[in-house]
């Protein structure tokens, strides 16, 4: 059973950091492109920043230059890397891991807060 769970979400103050982890088990990571998507109160989940299978990355406008995507293969495991965060930035985050349109998973979600 394939599953993806989130950690090191939290309260974080305006400016501050946080590193977002999602441990995956049951399947093999390193064939899957993984993501990150964010869902804020009463908007639609949106993508944050993805990755390839061989390491690419793509993000969106509004976290570019502030947000780090990374994954480890050999740990099983998929990270954000987020500075200068902002209040828009508060949401629950989602992993997201995809073997092919078919293979499609998320994770439970972890929530981010930044206010002051």
């Amino acid at each position: 059973q394939v599953q993806l769970v989130e950690s090191g979400g939290g309260l974080v103050q305006p400016g501050g950091s946080l590193r977002l982890s999602c441990a995956t088990s049951g399947t093999n990571f390193m064939f899957y492109a993984m993501g990150w998507y964010r869902q804020a109160p009463g908007k639609q989940r949106e993508l944050v920043a993805d990755i390839t299978r061989g390491g690419s990355t793509t993000y969106a406008d509004s976290v570019k230059g502030r947000f780090t995507i990374s994954r480890d293969n050999a740990k099983n495991t998929l990270y954000l890397q987020m500075n200068s965060l902002k209040p828009e930035d508060t949401a629950v985050y989602y992993c997201n891991g995809a073997l092919s349109t078919n293979y499609v998973y998320w994770g439970q979600g972890t929530q981010v807060t930044v206010s002051s």
